[in-house]
């Protein structure tokens, strides 16, 4: 596959590419210089897909029947309650 540096030094990725890497708009590729002058571009995870390959990662610290989300929202509730009986 060959492609063009446009005067903007812009270059268009051919379709092939885009569907194999499953590139998107809005992909960030990082460019490097390899052996023997070589031009490297490596596509940079999405958030989307740094997000949920953390999906559960703490779980394995958390114990049975834990439930962080509730603990989150009573914190939260009572720190409420604390600030109105302070006023």
């Amino acid at each position: 596959m060959i492609t063009t540096i446009t005067g903007k030094n812009q270059v268009t990725l051919p379709a092939e590419l885009v569907r194999s890497l499953d590139l998107t708009p809005g992909t960030q590729l990082d460019w490097a210089i390899g052996p023997n002058g070589t031009l490297i571009a490596t596509p940079r995870p999405t958030r989307a897909r740094l997000a949920a390959a953390l999906m559960g990662a703490g779980r394995s610290y958390l114990r049975r029947g834990a439930d962080p989300v509730a603990d989150l929202i009573a914190e939260r509730v009572q720190d409420e309650d604390d600030q109105a009986a302070e006023t």
